[in-house]
């Protein structure tokens, strides 16, 4: 462990970034690696070196659109028990939150992994909805867990989405000005780097896998400095003890079998094509929006909007920091959260908070 946070290693690399001499814009796609770089000062150490970091659409709560919650608000209050992790409990929607469900009596369980709820459905005998998030990191736990014929009264409420198609729309919507992207470690542990390949070519942009650990980042973030210095295009891997170019075939097997891609939007972006994960035909009596449909039928036509000021959206196109919203730490702070990036633990504002970060950077995107 402590040769990923050697303090000598790290003043080596940073040395050698400060002489490069660039000035970069660069993105990376996961909440883990937001927690390693502002807990550890790292991005405090890099703005000397003219190298700016951002967050893009990385935290699976964060991205979970306000409609997505309004069905499992819909389906508690509709006397469904339904569980999820501790982070999605918290996040607002547009009429009120699991939690505060719970609160007023609605059967709302926070588990640990789809292996936890599968149990409740088979203990309780209640009607079990699992509101099922994240990217490819989660999504094969819930794929084997169908393929193993889960008990009849339990079904997935599936908010599943697929990376590499975020990352695309991100570049094609020109926003922001990036010119190097570090790819997640653990949805790539299940991808692999393939899929990056077709990115780096399409938008001529150099891309690096990085692990969690700080020397990880840094050494990362070093990587495409001098990948931009050489006008490269491509992907590197520094995060080989974890990733392969092919991913994990076990679980991408399984991925296929159960999911199929289907348009969806995320939270601050318009429909993006083929990023979403539906569950096929044949798990449709696991499937709660089919389930369910009448319970669900309420919010056909109905369009759910976040906190007018909440600059949620923005912060997960890379286009501010957290303290620049209007919001942060005033309004909106973990004990009263406004919108999801409070309330994740991946989420960029919760982090900033946590670890002291309130005043606005006043840098522009």
């Amino acid at each position: 462990m402590f040769r990923f946070r050697d303090r000598e290693t790290a003043g080596r690399i940073v040395e050698g970034l400060r002489k490069m001499g660039l000035n970069l814009f660069l993105m990376h796609v996961c909440g883990t690696h937001q927690d390693t770089l502002v807990r550890y000062g790292l991005d405090r150490l890099l703005e000397p070196c003219g190298i700016k970091i951002r967050q893009g659409p990385g935290c699976p709560v964060c991205v979970t659109t306000q409609r997505e919650i309004e069905e499992a608000l819909a389906l508690a209050r509709r006397g469904k028990l339904v569980a999820t992790f501790g982070d999605m409990v918290g996040v607002p929607g547009e009429s009120g939150s699991l939690a505060g469900l719970r609160g007023e009596g609605a059967d709302v369980r926070v588990v640990y992994s789809i292996r936890d709820a599968v149990g409740l459905a088979e203990r309780t005998g209640k009607e079990v909805v699992f509101l099922a998030i994240g990217f490819e990191t989660t999504a094969p736990s819930t794929a084997i867990t169908l393929l193993r014929d889960p008990p009849p009264n339990f079904s997935v409420l599936c908010c599943h989405r697929y990376i590499p198609p975020a990352i695309r729309a991100l570049l094609d919507m020109g926003e922001t000005r990036v010119q190097g992207l570090i790819e997640p470690g653990h949805v790539s542990t299940v991808i692999g780097t393939r899929p990056y390949e077709e990115i780096a070519e399409r938008y001529r942009i150099p891309q690096v896998v990085a692990g969690f650990e700080p020397l990880d980042l840094l050494m990362g973030v070093y990587l495409l400095a001098k990948m931009v210095q050489r006008g490269e295009v491509g992907v590197r891997n520094e995060y080989t003890r974890s990733v392969r170019p092919e991913g994990n075939v076990r679980a991408l097997k399984a991925m296929g079998e159960v999911f199929e891609p289907v348009d969806v939007d995320w939270r601050g972006f318009p429909v993006i094509p083929g990023s979403g994960m539906a569950l096929r035909e044949e798990f449709e009596e696991h499937d709660a929006r089919k389930r369910y449909e009448d319970e669900l039928r309420e919010l056909e036509g109905k369009e759910f909007r976040a906190h007018p000021s909440c600059r949620c959206d923005r912060v997960l196109r890379g286009l501010l920091d957290p303290p620049d919203c209007p919001l942060f730490g005033r309004v909106c702070t973990p004990r009263s959260p406004v919108g999801p990036c409070m309330v994740s633990s991946e989420g960029s504002c919760a982090i900033e908070y946590k670890y002291g970060r309130r005043e606005p950077s006043g840098q522009p995107a």
